[in-house]
């Protein structure tokens, strides 16, 4: 290809504007840094709102498989911020800029346990421990979130929400037991090969064109097939999030688009059916896809937004300190 016809890949989705600038015309200031956690380095991002007297409490992000926190992942955070919120994210291992082989999840509890040393290290840092504190995890990201729930002390978080969570394997995206046997005869070789089928989620879980050519074009995206070792942890952490949904007491929102290809909106079903929480939210959208902010239009996005800040400015009030 000609030089003058080649295309570069810019630094930010947004295109060529300088960061700070950036991220200051959303009222937001962003800080970049890495975290020693007990099972890797992590890459870390906080997006703290610029001239707001009081933050109303802290949220803590993770985002889903192959992606990161960068990109159009920081949309959801800078939104958070936005409104009022501290927040934090962190890529997980195996993705992103942290440590780990890219798009393996060998072991989902360490995996949330990294991320987990950094969020409880924030949380009950001098500026938020007696401010509220809620977790957000989209898709795989939800996963991991509700593992992180699983492995605090209780009552560390006021509150959890969830965005297309993946508590349930669709049928068409479990990994066949023959295949995961016969790898499983290599004792382990196998474990981070990129041997398993490929079912192209990032085309099933954007509605918008436009924005689906934006996402692809993540430069940390994993884009390789699954990993066998991957394929095979999600589907053992499934089952055992749904052998233990009634563990879950803590006010939560989860939110699920019922043309979702990619997670189960029975993953946000069950989940709003067995935990024990008292106060629980489901919100199905008819039509969306699986990406609810990131991939539908803006104005169905923008939908979304506004239910789950008015779901977290009502316990941010409920549940926090009281003047």
């Amino acid at each position: 290809m000609p030089a003058e016809m080649s295309t570069t890949v810019p630094a930010n989705f947004w295109g060529d504007m300088p960061e700070e600038e950036y991220y200051a015309s959303h009222g937001v200031r962003n800080t970049k840094s890495y975290f020693e956690s007990p099972h890797g380095r992590l890459f870390i991002q906080s997006f703290l709102p610029l001239d707001c007297p009081k933050i109303k409490g802290s949220v803590y992000m993770t985002h889903g498989y192959g992606s990161d926190t960068g990109w159009l992942f920081q949309k959801i955070c800078i939104s958070f911020a936005g409104w009022g919120y501290a927040v934090f994210a962190a890529d997980l291992l195996g993705h992103g800029r942290s440590d780990g082989l890219h798009g393996y999840l060998g072991d989902m509890e360490k995996v949330a346990a990294a991320s987990l040393s950094f969020f409880v290290h924030v949380r009950r840092s001098e500026p938020y421990q007696s401010l509220p504190a809620f977790l957000f995890g989209e898709s795989m990201g939800g996963a991991a979130t509700m593992l992180m729930y699983f492995q605090s002390e209780p009552d560390t978080w006021t509150g959890l929400i969830f965005s297309a969570p993946l508590f349930v394997m669709p049928e068409d995206m479990k990994p066949s037991k023959v295949r995961l046997f016969l790898y499983g005869l290599l004792f382990g070789v196998a474990d981070t090969w990129a041997a398993m089928p490929d079912k192209r989620m990032v085309g099933k879980s954007i509605k918008d064109p436009e924005k689906l050519k934006i996402i692809a074009s993540n430069p940390r995206r994993y884009t390789g097939s699954p990993r066998v070792g991957t394929m095979r942890e999600l589907a053992r952490v499934c089952q055992h999030i749904q052998d233990n949904f009634s563990r879950v007491t803590a006010p939560f929102l989860t939110v699920h688009g019922t043309e979702d290809g990619v997670t189960c909106p029975s993953s946000s079903n069950l989940l709003y059916e067995k935990a024990a929480s008292t106060d629980k939210s489901l919100k199905l959208y008819d039509g969306m896809y699986h990406s609810l902010i990131q991939g539908e239009t803006d104005e169905n996005a923008e939908r979304v937004l506004n239910d789950i800040r008015e779901w977290i400015d009502e316990r941010a009030e409920k549940y926090g300190p009281k003047k």
